[in-house]
């Protein structure tokens, strides 16, 4: 698809300012957040394994406010402002029944992450029961979604996007 391609896996990130750069994951029950300023048309993404721990002394999100983090940090760098920043976010699936649903804590942790920061998440995939792969493209906040296609997303879980679209392309 794209000869221009970075791609990343569990607890990576990366981060470009070429219009021709995309980034690709692959996701099931890890989340990515595809962060964009589009003044400065810089931006990146992440892949997030477990954004969320439980200890016995209750819930940690330090893993995932680290990845955010870095993330961010690495688009700042690169001449994005933090006040401008624009999102989408992906995965977050129940891979396999009848074990903890570590897509739905995920997901969570994602989407109240960008409401706590006063991020825009002007769209976002999550939850369902298939994988998904994801490709970025960061300069310019356009994403493209393949959902696994043996498994359709279940209804209950549709792209979310604000009124003016969310630049989503399925492939």
């Amino acid at each position: 698809m794209t000869k221009n391609r970075k791609h990343i896996t569990q607890g990576e990130w990366a981060v470009s300012a070429d219009p021709e750069r995309a980034i690709s994951t692959i996701l099931g029950s890890c989340v990515s957040c595809c962060l964009w300023d589009p003044v400065a048309k810089v931006g990146g993404m992440n892949h997030m394994l477990l954004t969320v721990s439980t200890r016995s002394s209750g819930a940690c999100n330090l893993a995932g406010i680290n990845a955010m983090e870095l993330l961010i940090n690495d688009i700042l760098k690169l001449g994005g402002a933090r006040s401008r920043l624009r999102a989408k976010a992906f995965g977050g699936a129940r891979m396999v029944a009848g074990l903890s649903d570590v897509g739905l804590l995920n997901s969570q942790f994602t989407l109240d992450f960008l409401r706590q920061e006063s991020i825009a998440c002007e769209g976002h995939s999550l939850g369902g029961d298939s994988a998904r792969h994801i490709m970025f493209w960061p300069a310019s906040g356009r994403v493209m979604q393949k959902v696994r296609a043996d498994e359709a997303l279940p209804k209950e879980v549709p792209v979310q996007s604000q009124p003016s679209g969310n630049d989503l392309e399925l492939f």
